[in-house]
């Protein structure tokens, strides 16, 4: 955040954990970035944990093995990262995927919950809300990030399969793909927005008339 995004509403917020969530190449890095721009201090993003890993050098292939290992490292590295902004002034913790979104990753034979001693419900019920951008087609499937080996093809099933795995969430909210990327964008900031509390909502309306006046 810069200090453009400074949030003068006080402090002593109740903290909310938000998910945005979507198949490779579904957009949730610009939306991130757009939402560092566009909404207050009160807002923390969380960098994913599975670029932290393969950024990292953790080991990536696709035997059984090791992709049950990376899952049980993305789910460990998400929770722990959830935990280092517990405590902090923040109203929303904005996670760049969850620890359900292993599970559409997990190939099994294994039961991933029993592997990392939790449950489904109790996942689920660590999250406020889910944000989750569809990919888009074929013709508009972005391949420029490097940690990205999947097919448009391929990411359209994971994109599937991440559906499933949110799916019991009580405020599951889905974002078609759309040609015109900025109204996706748009409606996903909105539906952040709407979990902010009144006083940011103040703050960011004051701070939009003073642009404005300049």
């Amino acid at each position: 955040m810069t200090a453009a995004n400074a949030c003068d509403c006080g402090s002593g917020h109740p903290q909310r954990r938000i998910v945005l969530t979507g198949g490779p190449g579904a957009g949730k890095t610009a939306v991130l970035e757009l939402v560092r721009r566009a909404l207050c201090s009160h807002v923390r993003v969380l960098p994913e944990s599975a670029g932290i890993l393969f950024g990292g050098g953790f080991p990536r292939g696709p035997a059984p093995e090791l992709r049950c290992a990376a899952q049980r490292a993305i789910f460990y590295v998400q929770r722990e990262l959830e935990a280092t902004v517990a405590t902090a002034d923040i109203a929303i913790a904005l996670c760049d995927r969850g620890t359900v979104d292993s599970l559409a990753y997990w190939p099994g034979p294994d039961d991933l919950w029993r592997s990392v001693g939790t449950t489904l419900e109790e996942q689920l019920a660590r999250y406020a809300i889910v944000i989750h951008l569809r990919v888009p087609p074929v013709d508009d499937y972005n391949h420029r990030n490097p940690l990205r080996l999947e097919t448009p093809a391929q990411a359209a099933e994971i994109d599937a399969r991440i559906a499933a795995v949110w799916a019991g969430h009580p405020r599951r909210f889905e974002i078609p793909a759309t040609h015109d990327f900025l109204d996706k964008a748009r409606r996903a900031i909105e539906l952040i927005r709407a979990e902010l509390p009144a006083g940011c909502l103040t703050h960011l309306r004051t701070a939009r008339r003073e642009a404005v006046a300049l």
